[in-house]
């Protein structure tokens, strides 16, 4: 099996690399941050009376949320239409009625600025959308081969800002828009600097009415991007790019991305508990959201790694939600098969989610912070024990999603800081069946 720590390295250039990069969209966080988002726009250029789209959902339309967004859009003095087809995982079909949408009411050219506004999902369609539309053509134009023509972004387009509705994506500072390929039980990814987001606002006050299984799933995906974002590869482990336009965007942890991690895993295990029985408790919401900000910065520059690439076959052919299937494989993935390839760095996670590592060797305080992370799922009372409680996983699936987890998840894999055979993916989705009793 080919294993290469570059998706851009040339044979004859195996040099590590020298040169980290950081790009984030600008960032407006703090309770009612909603009421700025007039401003933040004109600090984007976009003039009053601009045409804007508000790419969200139907369940956020009818609870009220999308009308707190668009009332303070036409006070700042913008006409703002919402489209709210967002469906969750969404297909590639979904971003096509939405790019149809928008070339049928505003022409090629499309809105003056754009706002994704919701989960994932609803940042990811909004995000393409914005990007489709600038550049031409269709999504499977942008989506790599063989599925799509792998053609490259060169346009941004207007200006796009992003809202969550939850803590956990970290979709609103991704480079990366992740879309369902429903004909082959795939999902891929466009990822590139161009499809980042101007701008994020994110305001805890849209966080509480999250339930609390949705609450805790979401919290899980966030987590795991801390913990794999703090466990990968440091950036100088990975390969140098034979041109700076090369640099893949999940590029290796570095001494920044290790300090947001570090506070993300301790935000986000400290506030989940009461975030998940107490929604209403804003102080919680607003560790919750903010530990999700920052274990996105970590985890989507450093680089999701095994748990994330193990995540999306079960996701396309199961339709889990996504962040319950990081949650029942982190266990087996990142926090077992992982904690062998640095067991101080991996003893210092268990420090970080509350262990007692007082007295043990690194070894041992690795090994109990996949026991700290269960008993955190236990507490949640949630979550599924296991990929067969997920989704009725067993023995006679492991086959099929570890050949898909190897052969389409190389970017991912790439990142990961033990390297991972068909075998070694077996037995990880083996040891993910049942997290507990």
């Amino acid at each position: 099996m080919s294993y290469e720590r570059s998706v851009s390295a040339e044979s004859h250039a195996i040099e590590p690399e020298t040169v980290w990069h950081l790009q984030m969209p600008q960032i407006r966080f703090g309770r009612d941050a909603v009421e700025e988002l007039g401003f933040q726009l004109r600090d984007l250029g976009v003039e009053e009376e601009a045409r804007g789209l508000v790419v969200t959902d139907e369940n956020l339309r009818q609870i009220g949320h999308v009308g707190r967004v668009t009332d303070h859009l036409e006070d700042a003095g913008y006409d703002a239409t919402v489209w709210d087809g967002v469906e969750r995982e969404p297909s590639i079909e979904v971003v096509d009625d939405c790019i149809s949408f928008v070339r049928e009411n505003e022409g090629g050219d499309g809105y003056d600025f754009y706002i994704g506004f919701g989960g994932g999902s609803c940042i990811d369609v909004a995000k393409t959308t914005r990007a489709v539309i600038a550049n031409g053509g269709e999504v499977l134009d942008y989506i790599a081969e063989p599925t799509g023509d792998g053609e490259n972004l060169t346009e941004s387009g207007p200006p796009l800002v992003l809202m969550p509705t939850t803590a956990g994506t970290g979709a609103e500072i991704s480079p990366v828009a992740i879309l369902s390929v429903e004909e082959k039980d795939i999902k891929e990814g466009i990822s590139s600097n161009h499809i980042r987001a101007d701008a994020a606002v994110l305001d805890p006050t849209f966080t509480t009415t999250l339930p609390p299984d949705t609450t805790a799933k979401t919290a899980m995906d966030a987590l795991g991007h801390a913990i794999e974002g703090y466990t990968t590869h440091p950036f100088d482990g990975l390969l140098r790019a034979t041109d700076p336009q090369e640099r893949p965007v999940y590029a290796g942890r570095t001494e920044l991305t290790e300090m947001f991690s570090e506070k993300a895993i301790d935000l986000l295990s400290s506030n989940v508990r009461t975030a998940v029985h107490n929604g209403d408790d804003i102080e919680a919401r607003a560790g919750m959201l903010k530990g999700a900000l920052f274990g996105a910065i970590a985890g989507l520059t450093a680089g999701a790694s095994l748990c994330h690439a193990m995540a999306y076959p079960v996701g396309n052919r199961y339709h889990t939600y996504h962040g319950e299937t990081i949650a029942v494989l982190t266990p087996a993935s990142t926090l077992g098969y992982n904690a062998a390839s640095d067991p101080e760095r991996f003893a210092e996670v268990g420090r970080l989610l509350g262990v007692d590592t007082g007295g043990m060797g690194d070894r041992e305080a690795a090994d109990l912070a996949r026991d700290a992370y269960v008993r955190l799922q236990q507490d949640l009372n949630v979550i599924p024990s296991g990929l067969n409680e997920l989704a009725g996983i067993t023995e006679e699936d492991v086959d099929w999603l570890a050949s898909q987890t190897v052969e389409t998840q190389q970017r991912l894999l790439r990142c990961n800081p033990r390297p991972v055979t068909e075998a070694d993916a077996e037995a990880i989705f083996r040891d993910a069946l049942y997290n507990w009793d």
